[in-house]
């Protein structure tokens, strides 16, 4: 059939060309969808961040609302505010947008709490908490203004979630 050599290798070239053609076709579907799986990973990923951090805001509303209402001790309420903000994932810079917050909790955080206070001696207990109302007392008007704007903020962001989730 075929004489001449040459058309032996054209026809192996034929179907080595074919068969790496194949297997690009192959690999190319394969890439597609790891890039799709990868992408809903992704988004599947970030669904649950703005889930955690919509749980998160509403504790700070909750918390927030009890701060204005003075249901909620301003130290308490700095020390639960700034743990919650530490602990949002899909956003940052907190101690920058609400620095009377952090600041009265960096001055309070050494301070023991529950079993470890009940433990301190009288005169112990006095001095912290006459150093926590010094603090307090600087920082108040601070943390009330960082308190309303944190309101406006966790309500915008759980508003901007809720559409995300949706």
């Amino acid at each position: 059939m075929l004489e001449n050599p040459w058309s032996y290798l054209i026809v192996i070239a034929v179907i080595i060309v074919a068969s790496l053609a194949f297997y690009a076709i192959k690999l190319l579907n394969q890439l597609k969808v790891q890039t799709s799986q990868q992408a809903q990973a992704e988004q599947e990923r970030q669904q649950a961040l703005n889930q955690h951090d919509k749980k998160i805001l509403d504790s700070i509303v909750i918390i927030v609302r009890a701060m204005k209402e003075e249901q909620c001790d301003i130290s308490e309420g700095c020390w639960r505010l700034s743990v919650l903000l530490e602990s949002l994932k899909t956003s940052e810079n907190h101690p920058q947008q609400f620095p009377a917050i952090f600041e009265l909790y960096q001055a309070i955080k050494h301070m023991p709490i529950l079993e470890a206070r009940k433990k301190l001696a009288k005169r112990e207990r006095m001095k912290l908490d006459l150093e926590r109302i010094k603090v307090e007392a600087k920082l108040t008007d601070g943390v009330k203004e960082d308190v309303n704007n944190l309101h406006q903020y966790a309500n915008e962001r759980i508003n901007e979630l809720m559409q995300t989730v949706e």
